[in-house]
């Protein structure tokens, strides 16, 4: 007999309910006894909840176009505090991240010179995203209004909000099982893109190779995910540094060189140790703040907005007074 989609449904909802009541009760439980991980929590809270009100957002807002732009400027302001707290993609990263970890497998770090590379990948990548309707239009059609257009107006350009992707949508998925849509990050352009013969072939390899490259190096795609572009720009203009209103500050008289900061960020910022001090922000650091809820030092590290602390290290090695 068959199940029908109502109670298939009733029974994913309680699923649902019952994993985060008892993911809860951890996170509380975690929260009071170390303190070494409150922020990141809190981090993994926030792209939970954004998860969730990017999917309602994509599902009524049709002007996705509307949606990069909001993104790409507010990175301009902002740094890049989207990549470390809102995108779902991040988030996926994340939880590669603690599985791995839960099975005791260590990371691998890559040369700083290689990683740095990586960072620049990022113009090719958008560069080439650009291009793609005057490569793949002929195809279609001899015709130049095409190629602007190609597929709809600025269909390429949502490539950018591949990020964005739930792993369940609304409408059509890569994958459909009892009536639910399942997707992940990128794999729906690639398979536009990628031709009828080869679409599945490419989306399948795609999804293996993030995934794999995800476990064995920390947030690999966002060492050069074009999404960041915007605040990269600005931050290679040195007359412009001022402008993110969110950024890191770094004491140099509180500093003793422990070298944490560097081996805590997940995508090997070196410039937070390396700098004297003042604003030591970089456009490759995700704003994910563990190099500040690391640090041993009160006051060493802190993360200002509009020249105000909103959050600052502090000597996690000593118990504190309420205990």
């Amino acid at each position: 007999m068959l199940v029908s989609m109502e109670v298939i449904g009733e029974i994913l909802r309680w699923i649902i309910a019952s994993t985060l009541f008892i993911a809860g009760l951890l996170i509380i439980h975690i929260w009071i006894r170390d303190k070494t991980r409150r922020i990141s929590l809190l981090r993994v809270f926030v792209q939970f909840a954004s998860l969730v009100a990017i999917y309602f957002i994509l599902t009524i807002f049709p002007w996705i176009l509307v949606i990069l732009i909001v993104i790409l400027v507010s990175t301009i302001f902002l740094g890049r505090f989207f990549c470390g707290w809102i995108c779902p993609f991040g988030l996926y990263m994340d939880l590669v991240t603690i599985f791995r970890k839960s099975i005791k497998v260590r990371y691998l770090s890559l040369p700083n010179r290689f990683n740095k590379a990586l960072n620049k990948l990022r113009y090719a990548i958008f560069a080439a995203i650009l291009a793609i309707p005057f490569f793949l239009a002929p195809l279609h059609s001899q015709s130049w209004q095409l190629a602007l257009f190609f597929a709809g107006s600025f269909k390429h350009l949502t490539i950018l909000l591949g990020p964005l992707e739930p792993l369940i949508i609304p409408d059509t998925g890569v994958l459909v099982i009892e009536g639910l849509n399942f997707s992940y990050p990128y794999v729906r352009d690639v398979m536009f893109y990628s031709g009828e013969f080869f679409a599945v072939i490419n989306g399948l390899l795609f999804l293996i190779l993030t995934l794999l490259g995800t476990f064995l190096v920390r947030r690999l795609w966002c060492r050069f995910c074009p999404l960041g572009l915007s605040f990269v720009i600005i931050n290679r203009v040195r007359g412009f540094r001022w402008i993110p209103l969110l950024h890191l500050d770094k004491s140099e008289e509180k500093c003793t060189k422990c070298g944490i900061c560097k081996r805590v960020c997940p995508t090997q910022v070196t410039e937070v140790y390396e700098n004297r001090g003042g604003n030591v922000s970089t456009s490759i650091c995700i704003h994910c703040f563990r190099c500040v809820e690391m640090c041993p030092y009160k006051g060493c590290l802190t993360a200002k907005t509009g020249g105000k602390t909103v959050l600052s290290s502090r000597n996690w090695l000593e118990p504190s007074k309420t205990n």
